[in-house]
Formats: C-alpha cells, sequence, structure tokens
C-alpha cells in the first residue's frame, strides 16, 4: 500500500520508529538502528506499507537543519581547545587514512574517483549522538579519555560541514553526472570558483559571528520577557530554519551551513540552554524522520547480492578507523585508556555519513550501490558499538600483560616518565600519591605544601608534569591505570594514595593494582555514583567521597588525617580549602 500523503507518512513512520528505536533499547542497543530498521520496513523494496519518498525526503531536510543546530547549541570552543593537541590532528588524520582506504576499495571496484572520494568521506566520519550516548552509559564523559573522544568527534563535525560547502562545488572536477555548479564551472577556472565560494561562506560567518551574536542573543531575550513559552520556542524554530533558508538563497550554501552558524550564534545567549531545551522535541522528532528516510533508500537483498563490497566497507569501519585511532593516540603521546576509547567510538558510522552520502547521490557522484553500502555498514557497525566499549577493559588488561607493550608506553612519556634521580630511593617513604592534578588535585596538593608532606603526583597533562617539576614537586607524566607508572611513584611504599579524577573504571583498575602492591596502602577516592560508591566501599576503598560539595576539602581532610595532623590545626586547614575552593 502506497501512500501520497503528508500526515500518513508522518503517523506511520513515527510509529514504527517507535517501536524499533524500543525494541532496540530493549536489546541494549542505540535507538538509531531501531529507526533506520523502521525506514526499511516502510520502503518500497519491503512488504506492506510504502511512505511517500519525496515527502520524506523534505521532512529529513528539516531534520539535518535542526540536528545542525543543535550540534552549533553544543559547540563549545573551550573543550575542543583543552584537547586540541591530540583531536586536531587525530580527527585529521584518521580521516585522512579512512578516505584513502576507501577511495582504494573504491577503485578497485571500477568506480570513478569521485564515488570513491564521497564513500571514504562518509565512513571516516562517526556518530557523535552514539558516541555521547555511549560514553554517558559508562559514567565515561567527564574523564580525559571521554573528553578527548569527544573534542575529536567535533572536530569530524566541524570537517564535514566544510566538505557539505565545498562538494558541490568540487562536484564537476570529481566528473558528476549532476547538480554541482556545472554552468559556473564552464565559465571559471574550478581555483577561482572555490575561491568564490570560500569567499561567501566567510561574509556569512562575519555576518553571523558579528552581526547576528549581538542581535539574536538580545532577540532571545526580548522574547523571554513576553512570559510566553510557546513564543520562545516558536522563535528559537524560527531563527534555525529562517537562518538555514536564507543562508542558502543568499549566499548559496548548503542549509546544513546555515543551521550550524545559526546555533552557533545562539549559544551565545545565556538563554541558549533554555533554547536547545525546547527545540529538542521537535529536533529529535525530526531527527527520527531523517533515519526513517535514510532506512527507505536500503534494499535488504543487496547485502546478500554484494556480501564481500558490505565487509570490506565494514573492515574500514571497524578496524581500520579504530586502529589508525589508536596509533595517532599512541604517537601522540597519550594513555592506552584514551586511544581505546577513541577507537571504540568512531568505529560506527551516523549521521553525517548519511548526510554526505545524500548529497553525493543528489550531485550524481555516489551510484545507487554506495548509499546502501554506506546504510548496511551504518546499521551493523551502530549495532556493534556497545560491545566495543564492553570490550575495552579486557582488552586493556591483556594487553598491560604484555611487557613490551608496556615498555612501549613506559618510553613513550620519555624522561617525565620515570622520576630524576634525586627523588628516587629513600627520601619517597610514607609519601601520598596523588593520581591527578586538575581542581581537586591542585587544592589537595596545596594542602600538603602547606603542612610539608612529601608527595608524587602521576598526571596526563604533560605541561602540568613539567609545571610541577619546575616548582621541585616529583611529577610523572602518564596514564595512573598504568602499573608502571605507579611502582615508579613508590606507591608500595606511601602512606596514602589519593584518587582525584572521576573516571569509575580506571578508578577500579587502579584500586586492584595498588591492593596487589601495597594491601595496607589508605586509599581515598572521589564519584558522582551512589553504585560505584559502594562498589568502591566493598573493595576496601577507605574513604570515598560522593558529589562536588566540598570534595576536596574532605579529601584533604581524610589525607591530612591519615598522615598525623588533627585537631584544630586539620579544621583550619580544611577550612582554609574551602575558602579557597569558593573563590577559584
Amino acid at each position: 500500500m502506497h501512500s501520497d500523503g503528508l500526515i500518513a507518512t508522518i503517523a506511520v513512520g513515527l510509529a514504527v520508529a517507535f517501536i524499533g528505536g524500543f525494541g532496540a533499547t530493549r536489546l541494549r542497543l542505540p535507538a538509531i538502528v531501531g529507526y533506520l530498521l523502521a525506514g526499511v520496513i516502510v520502503g518500497p523494496f519491503t512488504p506492506g506499507f510504502v511512505a511517500n519518498a519525496d515527502v520524506a525526503h523534505e521532512l529529513a531536510e528539516i531534520g539535518v537543519i535542526l540536528l545542525m543546530f543543535g550540534v552549533g547549541i553544543h559547540f563549545s570552543v573551550r573543550d575542543l581547545l583543552a584537547v586540541k593537541a591530540v583531536a586536531v590532528p587525530g580527527a585529521v588524520g584518521q580521516i585522512a587514512v579512512a578516505s584513502a582506504l576507501g577511495v582504494g576499495i573504491a577503485v578497485i571496484w571500477g568506480w570513478t574517483l569521485g564515488a570513491g572520494v564521497v564513500l571514504g568521506l562518509a565512513i571516516s566520519v562517526a556518530s557523535t549522538v552514539v558516541l555521547l550516548r555511549a560514553l554517558a552509559q559508562r559514567d565515561a564523559l567527564s574523564s580525559v579519555h571521554g573528553r578527548v573522544a569527544v573534542g575529536w568527534l567535533i572536530v569530524e563535525d566541524l570537517f564535514t560541514v566544510l566538505v557539505l560547502v565545498l562538494l558541490p562545488v568540487l562536484a564537476p572536477a570529481l566528473g558528476a553526472t549532476g547538480g554541482g555548479d556545472r554552468g559556473l564551472m564552464t565559465n571559471l577556472q574550478p581555483l577561482l570558483v572555490l575561491a568564490l565560494v570560500l569567499a561567501k561562506v566567510a561574509i556569512l560567518g562575519a555576518v553571523m559571528l558579528v552581526g547576528g551574536a549581538r542581535v539574536i542573543p538580545w532577540l532571545l531575550v526580548q522574547v523571554s520577557r513576553t512570559g510566553s513559552r510557546e513564543l520562545f520556542t516558536l522563535s528559537v524554530l524560527a531563527i534555525a530554519l529562517g537562518i538555514a533558508f536564507l543562508s542558502a538563497v543568499v549566499f548559496g550554501v548548503s542549509l546544513a551551513l546555515g543551521a550550524f552558524l545559526a546555533g552557533v550564534v545562539v549559544s551565545e545567549s545565556d538563554l541558549s540552554h533554555q533554547a536547545a531545551t525546547d527545540a529538542l522535541p521537535l529536533r529529535d522528532a525530526f531527527a527520527v524522520l531523517f533515519f526513517v528516510s535514510v532506512g527507505m533508500l536500503f534494499d535488504p537483498t543487496f547485502v546478500l547480492s554484494a556480501p564481500l563490497q558490505v565487509l570490506a566497507v565494514l573492515a574500514v569501519v571497524l578496524l581500520g578507523k579504530g586502529l589508525t585511532a589508536l596509533a595517532i593516540v599512541a604517537l601522540l603521546g597519550h594513555p592506552l585508556r584514551t586511544g581505546l576509547t577513541v577507537a571504540a567510538g568512531l568505529a560506527q558510522v551516523g549521521e553525517f555519513s548519511f548526510i554526505l552520502a545524500d548529497l553525493g547521490r543528489s550531485l550524481g557522484l555516489l551510484p545507487g550501490e554506495g548509499h546502501s553500502l554506506i546504510l548496511a555498514a551504518a546499521i551493523v557497525s551502530i549495532t556493534l558499538n556497545p560491545l566495543l566499549f564492553t570490550a575495552i577493559e579486557p582488552l586493556e588488561g591483556w594487553l598491560r600483560r604484555r611487557p613490551r607493550l608496556a615498555a612501549i608506553a613506559e618510553r613513550r612519556g620519555g624522561p617525565l616518565a620515570t622520576l630524576p634521580p634525586g627523588d628516587e630511593g629513600g627520601a619517597l617513604r610514607g609519601h601520598t600519591v596523588l593520581c591527578g592534578y586538575g581542581r581537586v588535585g591542585r587544592l589537595i596538593g596545596h594542602a600538603l605544601d602547606q603542612r610539608g608532606f612529601s608527595y608524587v603526583v602521576i598526571e596526563q597533562d604533560r605541561r602540568v608534569v613539567e609545571h610541577l617539576r619546575c616548582r621541585g614537586v616529583p611529577a610523572l607524566h602518564g596514564d595512573a591505570a598504568n602499573p608502571l607508572f605507579l611502582k615508579h611513584a613508590h606507591v608500595e611504599h606511601a602512606r596514602v594514595l589519593v584518587l582525584a579524577f572521576d573516571d569509575p573504571p580506571v578508578t577500579r583498575h587502579i584500586v586492584e593494582q595498588t591492593r596487589g602492591l601495597s594491601p595496607r596502602l589508605s586509599i581515598v577516592a572521589r564519584t558522582h555514583s551512589e553504585s560505584e560508591w559502594h562498589y568502591l566501599r566493598e573493595h576496601a576503598v577507605d574513604e570515598v567521597v560522593l558529589g562536588e560539595r566540598e570534595l576536596a576539602a574532605e579529601m584533604a581532610r581524610y589525607t591530612l588525617h591519615r598522615l598525623g595532623v588533627g585537631g584544630t590545626e586539620l579544621q583550619a586547614v580544611v577550612h582554609g580549602l574551602r575558602v579557597r575552593g569558593a573563590e577559584s
């Protein structure tokens, strides 16, 4: 049964997507898998109800606009700059390798260069939605590993936005058979056309980030003063859709870029969180319809007709991207856990891959089978992604039990991976091992400095370690979960181990390692999870601080108490830390 109506397409599409998403969630799979399968069910390649493809495509365009608007709102320059040293070169390098692999297999199949480029770019980027969900389920969003993975995908998203702008311009040179700026290319040199497009993007960016950044936040404030919730929601949607449409009409750029810039401008407003919250229901609904429309283009029999092609693309997605990311993270001197987290997060393809594939098809670059290959890879890789995250800890343990790999990790840190000769030996007995030197760790270190207690810091930020050594504080650059660094910190001779970061898997691993090295060692740890608090207490952690409030003060109080400080002196030090923490 075919449907030509808008209401029928929306009603049936959302209903089937709900059933598919609910079923996928019950199976502990990402809901996106259910949405894509819902599209297959209502598509033309399966019996039963067939939704209107044209209507679904128009709805998908709105979904793309709202998705990009949401990416813009949540885009954080500060978060990106915090991990830029690994996220920027890592994402660029991984995209280059995965794209080259995609082009390589496409050429082997006899495809055109343009088809290979679109395929390679589409499978080189991953879904931020899938990654965030996986990290949130494991309480790893705030960990250094999670921040690096998210920053990595932010760079990929920005790169994809740039590709969406440039691909129509470069399409004729890549052998496009339809769409693109062919008329313009016949009259102007390709480099001139590229310069013209980049100039348009620059002008649009200047208009939005200079003028729009002043007008739109002011407008949102004025609307919020009316007290009308529906009017505020309407203003947010009007900004997202209106700017996307005007950007396409006036500047000739993609709807996706205009929506992204609109989100970036709205993020400058004090009401950005309210704007994101109000737009969230409609964004999610149209995003679901976007995934349904993508699923409608997939022919399930294609997997049976081209199994080797599907396996080749999956090999690039699951192995090529993951191993490349792992190697890049290792070369940049970051911990094994960070590399495994990034590798697992990248071993899938998602929403931006579909947008690129759809653009490639409309330009006549990507054949229909290419779109089916990308969709098949997406369904399988997203389905397998939770299993990859589950395998991180066992795989990390297996790798750490290999002496040669552990030695490589130690050498990678260079001279900062071991303590200087003056800090070795008997001087480090009865000391404190402080793992993590962020805001909490700094306050604890300050308390130890005040009383003149010796301590060793294990920190993953190389700059922090260099600064501490300049101050004369023994510090190691590395991952505290690596038993080599714990031994270098002489944890077997320490009195107290302080775990000043909130990363449950790493915390558990360190506790297990140190209990084997020093059963009588006093351990204090922090967590935000009630279940993690109970787990750590059951596994002989002496003190577990739950929550943000007075976190550093409580951990410092316990540490100083174990080192023999008490009475009014201890109260005075802790009170000073509370005041210092409130002011910082």
